[in-house]
């Protein structure tokens, strides 16, 4: 639910001038999200909200416009925005029209509020005489988002559009970050103003005290067998080189939350892989023996804790996070502690703990275990997506940005690329089909230099492949990797457990995607063979725009231990 009115802030800080302009609602949103640093806006142009796109066009021709991407599909625009929050930190715009371009967005609003991903969702409404009338494509939006939004707010005053905005960007980074809609009725965007541009107090987190970092510094001393497991708010690359070292220095795995790889090093001596969907079922197995869990800054969600059993198998379960919310969100721990990431690494860094043979040996172990999960086995598949990924992974910098929607597919991915810096993993923790290829056009945008790489499925990618034509549109130069088994596996293999043998409608009949890919502009490759992908990865490093490799699997090997055969 919204904060009432009365918590709201009428002076959250203002980025004060001298002699506030006449203008518009529209114009005056522009300005005041603007102010708040948002890192991207997308759209799909709507009639409900034509004085924003008008105050753009405005600002494009003086030459101080923010970069606006023209999705072909509000889920498309939206998918942007939330990777956008997840690259950047900061909350990117949406826009969409009433109705049918709201709902259409709502899945990346869902995906955004179980990731933590800050994001502003602006929604055009009808006029406000027209309220509750069910005038054309009018919706209550307070309905459609009150469970998949931090905050609904219905701007009804045109002077009070800065204050909102302030109020929504503050939400939207505040605790746990999440997304905002925001709903401006078309008359209240056309309206003239005097109002001035507010800026949102940035989110403040208190420093650890000292009882409770002794107390987080006595529980991992006293453990043979701990674990800490990384991602969350607050997260950034200098705190994911500390806990790195922390963790290297003293013997204590690490592993990380459900699409939280990027959180650490990879290559690390200390890390013990990831928890979630695909994940190592002997690390499973190693946390059921595990005497002191502790999360360190991210969400004890469904997939990292295996349907919420975590709480029930390791000994002693401890919860740290910049969000005050999630100490109790999904467990109740023995320990929880409310503090700024960077004050509590800075303690374990510069404390450290007393030399333990058996956490030393439980460290070593747990590594052991992980480079052995993550070495591709031999294989005598035509073509084998684990060598395909560990070869991109050879190729590509550090800093190259992989981004993936939901299927079997991204268990490949998620098992054998080396995440090395953070920032460089965009996937819905949601489980979201069709995010993948937006996910990489906001990174292409967003991060041009940088070498963006995006694995969708045959089944993800139609989901959102009309985006491709955005691609090219925009001149944005990322490389898509499409694993193609002609199925939606994942439910392929839920099927055959639950239900052996009675298979339905999960076939899927594909274009050529490589000749797909052409017919939009972009360059396409297809490859059958391992050693075929060598030089059709080495063809998209050099393309100067978007390009397509796909791959054609064997349907039958549903993960890279399992023949669907086997699975019954």
């Amino acid at each position: 639910m919204s904060p009432s009115e009365s918590e709201v802030p009428h002076q959250a800080g203002a980025a004060r001038e001298q002699s506030p302009p006449e203008r518009t609602g529209g114009e005056l949103l522009v300005d005041c999200l603007l102010a708040q640093g948002v890192s991207l806006w997308t759209c799909v142009p709507g009639e409900s909200y034509l004085p924003v796109l008008d105050a753009l066009y405005s600002k494009a021709v003086a030459g101080h416009g923010p970069r606006l991407i023209t999705a072909r599909h509000e889920a498309g625009a939206a998918n942007m925005a939330e990777a956008a929050g997840k690259l950047t930190g900061r909350a990117a715009v949406c826009l969409v029209t009433r109705g049918p371009g709201a709902t259409h967005a709502s899945i990346a609003v869902h995906t955004a509020f179980q990731d933590g991903t800050p994001m502003v969702l602006v929604v055009g409404q009808v006029a406000r005489a027209h309220l509750g009338r069910e005038a054309f494509q009018e919706m209550d939006f307070s309905k459609v988002f009150g469970g998949s939004a931090k905050a609904i707010v219905t701007v009804m005053e045109v002077d009070r559009v800065p204050e909102h905005v302030a109020r929504v960007s503050h939400l939207a980074h505040a605790g746990r970050p999440g997304p905002v809609v925001l709903v401006m009725p078309e008359d209240v965007l056309a309206e003239k103003t005097n109002g001035q541009v507010q800026v949102a107090p940035r989110p403040a987190t208190p420093s650890v005290v000292q009882h409770e970092a002794e107390l987080l510094l006595r529980e991992l001393a006293a453990a043979d067998r701990p674990l800490i497991v990384v991602g969350g708010p607050g997260w950034d690359q200098d705190i994911a080189d500390r806990v790195r070292a922390f963790g290297e220095a003293n013997s204590v795995p690490i592993v990380a939350a459900f699409r939280w790889q990027d959180a650490i090093d990879n290559r690390s001596s200390a890390y013990a892989g990831y928890l979630g969907l695909g994940c190592n079922q002997r690390l499973r197995r190693h946390i059921e023996e595990a005497d002191l869990v502790v999360a360190l800054g991210p969400r004890l969600d469904d997939p990292t804790t295996n349907g919420f059993q975590l709480t029930d198998s390791c000994h002693r379960l401890g919860v740290v996070s910049e969000a005050a919310e999630e100490l109790t969100t999904s467990s109740v721990p023995d320990f929880g502690i409310h503090a700024s990431l960077d004050s509590i690494v800075g303690v374990l860094l510069s404390r450290g703990l007393p030399r333990n043979p058996h956490r030393e040996r439980w460290a070593a172990e747990l590594r052991a275990e992980q480079e052995r999960f993550v070495t591709p086995k031999e294989s005598d598949l035509d073509l084998d997506v684990a060598r395909v990924i560990a070869h991109v992974r050879s190729q590509v910098p550090d800093d190259a940005i992989v981004t993936n929607g939901a299927g079997n597919y991204t268990v490949w991915v998620q098992r054998f690329f080396e995440f090395r810096r953070y920032r460089t993993q965009l996937a819905p923790r949601s489980g979201a089909m069709g995010y993948g290829l937006p996910a990489g056009l906001a990174a292409a945008t967003l991060a041009p230099e940088r070498t963006v790489v995006t694995f969708v499925g045959d089944g993800c990618l139609l989901m959102s492949g009309s985006e491709m034509a955005t691609a090219v549109q925009h001149e944005l130069r990322l490389i898509v990797i499409v694993v193609n088994n002609s199925m939606f596996g994942t439910i392929r293999m839920h099927q055959e457990r639950a239900f052996p043998k009675r298979v339905i409608a999960t076939d899927l009949t594909n274009p050529d995607f490589s000749a797909w890919a052409r017919s939009f502009g972009a360059q396409g490759s297809q490859v059958r063979r391992t050693e075929d992908f060598t030089p059709a990865f080495a063809d998209a490093l050099a393309a100067s725009g978007p390009s397509l490799i796909e791959l054609i699997t064997d349907r039958e090997q549903i993960t890279p231990d399992l023949r669907i055969d086997e699975l019954t």
